[in-house]
């Protein structure tokens, strides 16, 4: 039988290709891999990846209606991981910067932020709890700064 490693890469269709992206690298620190004129531009997320692309971008209408969450069917967020509590403070402060984060979680196995990039498409940043904490963590309203306290950890805004 066979066996799926792992999700490799996400196509979204967007408005305008070229401003999402310059979304993605500015604020995620994303790069461009190749472009395909400005109708599409395929982004890779860092220099360690094996991938041709992590996310591609395809212009459609701009004028196309946004998604709609949660009333129809379809992909409701991607998910994109960090290495470090400090990192996911930094996500989080380029988030608010770009007017962008819409939402943060503990969901006991990750520390989660949700953001919207300029269509509203979601998606999520998140640093990956420690296995052996999932069964004693209560989830709920993420305080990054306080984790990162709590474990002897630097690098955040206090």
């Amino acid at each position: 039988m066979f066996k799926i490693q792992r999700l490799n890469h996400a196509v979204l269709y967007v408005r305008d290709a070229q401003r999402v992206a310059r979304f993605y690298q500015d604020v995620l620190g994303f790069a461009v891999r190749a472009q395909m004129g400005d109708r599409a531009v395929f982004l890779i997320t860092n220099d360690a990846t094996s991938n041709n692309h992590d996310l591609g971008l395809f212009t459609i209408d701009p004028n196309a209606p946004g998604p709609t969450r949660g009333e129809r069917v379809g992909l409701y967020h991607l998910a994109w991981q960090v290495d470090t509590l400090p990192e996911l403070a930094e996500v989080r402060d380029k988030l608010v910067e770009a007017n962008a984060l819409v939402g943060v979680n503990d969901h006991g196995s990750s520390l989660s932020l949700y953001a919207q990039d300029p269509d509203g498409n979601e998606f999520e940043v998140f640093w990956g709890v420690p296995e052996e904490e999932w069964e004693t963590r209560k989830g709920g309203y993420l305080d990054i700064e306080g984790e990162i306290a709590k474990r002897g950890l630097t690098g955040a805004r206090a």
